[in-house]
């Protein structure tokens, strides 16, 4: 088994060729998103790894390690970039401690250019409370466009049955605002698909999953969803926010 490494965000992963340009991403996703989008998930994950070799990574914020399992098969010693956002549940924590024990993926730490005490001084105690999507962007956004900065491309667990607002997530599409090819080889999956790769698999779920919390965040802005709920209806609740700002 690969031995992880956990490194911050400025980190880069070994030695690697220059990236292609902007214009030459942007003209890739348009030759290929269309075939892909009825392809196999590890399909798509090897035409990821096969076209941008280290620079490419794959993302995870630990809710499952179902993307993670996946891509291990395909390319054993991949990057997995874990957000650290400093306000993450010991749970989260903890499964990506299991992830990079029992995966051969190499997990990647990524964490925000203030600690939580710092932001405190800076912008008031509770910023999450005050001002979230200035919170968001510092924890969240911030740490993951300086982490993705040595890769091309990126795997997101994004899927389209989880929300009415992922519903047009491409499978291979074009990050405008990052200018990086974004993968997301699990968009077609149903719940069902989910559950059953993780049974079949032995994948490791967070803790929090079985305890209510089917979509998971940072503890200040996550709250236990009652069953039959919208999965994301316990992120940022009483407010009108719905996502953080990476996707």
């Amino acid at each position: 088994m690969t031995a992880a490494t956990t490194r911050l965000a400025h980190a880069n992963r070994g030695t690697h060729t220059d990236g292609r340009s902007p214009e030459q991403l942007r003209e890739l996703v348009s030759h290929v998103g269309a075939e892909l989008e009825l392809a196999p998930a590890e399909v798509i994950i090897e035409w990821a790894v096969a076209t941008f070799g280290e620079r490419f990574c794959i993302t995870s914020s630990m809710g499952d390690a179902v993307l993670a399992h996946l891509a291990a098969q395909v390319a054993p010693g991949i990057d997995v970039v874990f957000l650290d956002t400093g306000y993450h549940f010991a749970e989260t924590l903890g499964t990506r401690d299991a992830v990079a024990g029992t995966l051969p993926v190499t997990v990647v730490t990524a964490e925000p250019g203030q600690t939580v005490a710092e932001q405190d001084v800076t912008h008031g105690a509770d910023l999450y409370r005050t001002d979230p999507d200035l919170c968001c962007e510092l924890r969240k956004v911030a740490p993951l466009n300086a982490a993705l900065a040595s890769y091309d491309a990126w795997a997101t667990g994004l899927r389209r049955a989880e929300t009415r607002d992922r519903v047009i997530a491409p499978v291979v599409g074009w990050d405008a605002r990052k200018q990086k090819v974004k993968v997301s080889p699990l968009a077609r999956w149903s719940d069902d698909q989910v559950e059953r790769y993780i049974a079949d698999n032995g994948v490791l779920v967070n803790p929090l999953v079985y305890d209510g919390y089917p979509s998971i965040g940072c503890w200040p802005c996550t709250r236990r969803v009652a069953p039959g709920d919208d999965p994301r209806s316990g992120r940022w609740a009483g407010t009108s926010k719905t996502e953080c700002g990476i996707h």
